[in-house]
C-alpha cells in the first residue's frame, strides 16, 4: 500500500558519485514516490547485480512545456500517421518492450524484474503511465513514465517502426499542455528530447521548479485529451 503523506527521505547527492544519493536493497513503491516528491530515481543494472543506485544529478535535462518545440517534419507525420494510440493499455508491455530496445552504447538495459514489477505496481497505484503506438494491432512504440502533480518524468521508450514512439510523444505532449501540465523531467541529456526544447538546468534550479509543480494537479483528464488529440492524427 503507498501512503502519500509519508514522504521518506533521501540524502543529499555526491557529486563524486554522479549524483548517487542513496543505495539500497528494497525498491519499493512507497521508495519510489518519496524519490520523485524530491527529484531522485533509481537507475542501476539488476542482470548484474547491482542494488538499487538512488540519484539526482547536476545539472537535470528537463522541458518547460512553454519551450515546446515540433519539428516540421514530426507534425507534417503526424497529420498522415499510420499508427493509432492509446495511454495505458499495456503498462508492463511498454516496460518489457523498452527493456528488449537496442541502444548505442549500452551492451545490457537497466530495466530488470525489479523495476518492471514495482512500476507496475506504480502504475496499477496511479503514478505511472503508458503511452502506445500500433500497426496493424502490434505494438511498435511507446514509452512510459511517472505523473505527479503538473510534472511528468519520463522513463524510457522503445521505437520498432519509424517516427513510432517520437509521435506518440508529441500527442502526449500537446495533451498535457492543454491539461496544465508545467515540467517534463528526462533525467540526463538525450538528442532525442532536446529537440523538442529540453535544456540541461542547474540541480537547485530544477529542484525549486518541481516543488511548484508536484502540488499542482492537472486542469485536464489527460487520458481523455490524448486519446481526442490521437483520433484527430489518423
Amino acid at each position: 500500500m503507498l501512503d502519500t503523506g509519508t514522504i521518506l527521505t533521501f540524502p543529499e547527492p555526491l557529486a563524486e558519485y554522479n549524483g548517487a544519493c542513496l543505495v539500497s536493497r528494497d525498491l519499493t513503491i512507497q521508495m519510489l514516490y518519496s524519490a520523485y516528491m524530491q527529484g531522485v530515481f533509481p537507475w542501476f543494472d539488476e542482470d548484474e547485480g547491482e542494488p538499487v543506485v538512488w540519484y539526482s544529478p547536476n545539472p537535470r535535462f528537463c522541458l518547460r512545456i512553454e519551450n515546446l518545440h515540433v519539428p516540421k517534419s514530426l507534425d507534417r507525420f503526424l497529420k498522415h500517421t499510420p499508427y493509432t494510440y492509446t495511454m495505458d493499455a499495456c503498462f508492463e508491455s511498454v516496460m518489457e518492450e523498452c527493456r528488449k530496445m537496442k541502444r548505442e552504447g549500452q551492451d545490457g538495459t537497466w530495466i530488470g524484474n525489479k523495476m518492471i514489477q514495482t512500476y507496475t505496481e506504480f502504475h496499477e497505484a496511479g503514478f505511472a503511465h503508458s503511452f502506445e503506438a500500433w500497426h496493424e494491432g502490434n505494438l511498435v512504440g511507446g514509452f512510459y513514465g511517472v505523473l505527479i502533480g503538473s510534472v511528468f518524468c519520463g522513463e524510457s521508450m522503445f521505437t520498432k517502426m519509424d517516427n513510432s514512439s517520437k509521435s506518440a510523444f508529441i500527442l502526449f505532449a500537446r495533451a498535457f499542455a492543454e491539461c496544465g501540465g508545467q515540467l517534463i523531467d528526462s533525467q540526463i541529456y538525450t538528442d532525442n528530447i532536446a529537440r523538442y526544447g529540453a535544456t540541461n538546468i542547474s540541480r537547485d534550479a530544477f529542484l525549486r521548479l518541481e516543488k511548484e509543480c508536484l502540488f499542482r494537479p492537472l486542469t485536464g483528464n489527460l487520458k481523455e485529451h490524448f486519446l481526442e488529440k490521437a483520433n484527430c492524427s489518423t
